[in-house]
């Protein structure tokens, strides 16, 4: 007789501990989570899709699907699937595409209908902090999930395990030190380094290329990604030959064509 999967403790996290912005934002996505179910159900098959597209040779783009932000607004009303398909005709090998609807006018549906319109791998963009949301991502057919370390803190490697289980790829997003011990520690295949203090807002291009040469040093072997504050080529001249990916969101979804606009970033 098969025994069903166990269902997973919910791992402690002390969300009245983040600062700022980022406090406010995990606290609603808590609320809408409250009392959801915790259940992974079955093993799914890891096809690694979304950490594949990152390792090509070169600097590789994650294109952001992004409406408003905190900082800015407003950005633009992206059409998701034209915003897809536009990023993939300038050259984007990977899609971020945000669910979360209060700051960033996200939707679920945008990244259903991202995933059934274009074979890029997609990542959900989103504040996790309950297993039901990587369930959902696996379920909408999302090929990897964010997994912030300033929200998860000690809880990070539990949820990259849960993640894994369900066959997504995991980008485990770290700003410090401190946050890139644990996702180290973590087991993580996949770290991005935002230049943005989401308690803030404020960013620092410094940050990618200090704590990518750190994860180096420390001997990571995985996959690097620059993220946040990336506009112009020159940009991406500090993390070129350090990141293995860069993801931008802003400055892209606010061009005016969106494929011109991803061919001049990429341009050297």
């Amino acid at each position: 007789m098969t025994r069903p999967p166990p269902e997973p403790s919910l791992p402690p996290l002390n969300l009245s501990a983040v600062p700022g912005v980022l406090g406010r934002i995990v606290s609603e996505r808590a609320a809408d989570y409250d009392g959801a179910d915790p259940a992974l159900g079955p093993v799914r098959p890891a096809a690694r899709r979304f950490e594949a597209a990152l390792q090509s040779p070169g600097l590789s783009l994650i294109a952001e699907i992004k409406r408003a932000s905190p900082s800015q607004g407003a950005i633009a009303p992206l059409d998701p699937v034209d915003a897809a398909q536009a990023y993939r005709q300038g050259g984007a090998a990977a899609l971020s595409v945000l669910t979360e609807p209060r700051h960033f006018d996200g939707h679920p549906d945008f990244l259903r209908a991202v995933v059934g319109a274009v074979d890029l791998p997609a990542l959900r963009k989103d504040f996790v902090i309950h297993p039901a949301m990587l369930r959902e991502a696996a379920d909408w057919g999302a090929s990897a999930a964010l997994l912030m370390v300033s929200v998860l803190g000690e809880a990070t490697a539990a949820y990259l395990e849960m993640a894994h289980h369900l066959g997504l790829d995991a980008l485990v997003e770290v700003h410090s030190d401190s946050e890139l011990d644990l996702a180290l520690e973590s087991g993580a295949r996949i770290i991005g380094v935002n230049n943005r203090d989401l308690t803030t807002l404020h960013i620092d291009l410094d940050v990618s290329p200090r704590l990518i040469r750190r994860a180096r040093e420390a001997g990571f072997g995985g996959v690097l990604v620059a993220e946040s504050g990336y506009r112009t080529p020159a940009d991406l001249a500090q993390v070129r030959g350090l990141a293995d990916a860069v993801l931008v969101g802003s400055s892209l979804a606010g061009s005016a064509d969106l494929a011109q606009a991803t061919r001049d970033l990429l341009r050297e």
